[in-house]
């Protein structure tokens, strides 16, 4: 990861990396505010950290719902957090046209996990030199995500990371097959366990989508036991008042407390 995040610290320490942040990009000073928290605490227990925001949701049950502030100015937020706390960032997209805008800004592109089988938005993240995330669709297995991953590779981008971030159960659930880890790994590349939206509950009434936040740390501790390269974990100050996802992110203030036990199990395990 080092060759392909040069901000990416702590690299040698033999711990999980951490793509961790607000849901969305909600203003300077939220992202500030959590990225400052957060890089202290990866710091002090070694972890290689990336932060994580959209700059626009573009995914969205209900029309009403918040979209972003402006692409420019979320953008521009995001590569201010980079520049300040020197570590790599990332941020989905969701057009072929969005992958050159957002890339300059940014270390890493996500390929949204609706999106993942859309061959001219892969080869779009490819052609800028990007790292390239490709969130698993909920609709897929984790032998597919290797075509997924060609894509990119064929399209001459070798660095790419892969995402597990549940499976549909029903109409309203999402399940994780920790099996799907080490076969993905087995493609080459890092892989990623998203613990916040695998834990989604989805196609709710209200026409907000809801989460089971409880079972992070159940899902993240497993994840590690496995052998994932990486953790993907939504966080905020105060999820209730977010302006996305609040439903199925971390509490800031759980944030070390979890990481704590994670590096445990990781030192235990190799």
């Amino acid at each position: 990861m080092k060759k392909w995040l040069p901000r990416l610290d702590h690299t040698d320490s033999n711990q999980f990396f951490l793509i961790a942040g607000p849901c969305a990009v909600e203003s300077e000073d939220l992202c500030m505010r959590v990225a400052e928290r957060v890089k202290r605490i990866t710091d002090d227990l070694k972890v290689p950290y990336i932060f994580k925001g959209s700059y626009r949701k573009a995914n969205r049950s209900k029309k009403s719902s918040f979209t972003g502030i402006g692409d420019e100015k979320a953008l521009k937020i995001l590569q201010k957090v980079g520049e300040t706390f020197d570590i790599p960032v990332t941020t989905d997209f969701h057009t072929e046209q969005e992958a050159g805008m957002a890339a300059p800004y940014v270390d890493i592109l996500q390929v949204p996990a609706f999106l993942c089988r859309q061959t001219t938005l892969l080869e779009a993240a490819a052609a800028t030199g990007r790292v390239v995330n490709i969130k698993k669709g909920q609709f897929l297995s984790a032998e597919a995500m290797q075509f997924a991953r060609e894509k990119v590779v064929e399209a001459g981008n070798e660095k790419v990371i892969l995402t597990e971030r549940g499976t549909t159960f029903g109409y309203q659930d999402l399940v994780v097959d920790f099996r799907g880890l080490p076969t993905m790994q087995s493609f080459g590349g890092p892989v990623v366990l998203d613990c916040t939206h695998s834990l989604q509950r989805p196609n709710q009434s209200s026409g907000v989508t809801g989460g089971q936040p409880a079972l992070i740390s159940t899902i993240a501790k497993a994840g590690i036991a496995v052998g994932a390269d990486g953790l993907f974990i939504e966080t905020h100050p105060e999820p209730s008042k977010a302006l996305s996802d609040g439903a199925n992110m971390l509490p800031l203030d759980n944030l070390e407390e979890l990481l704590k036990k994670l590096t445990a199990i990781r030192e235990a395990i190799v």
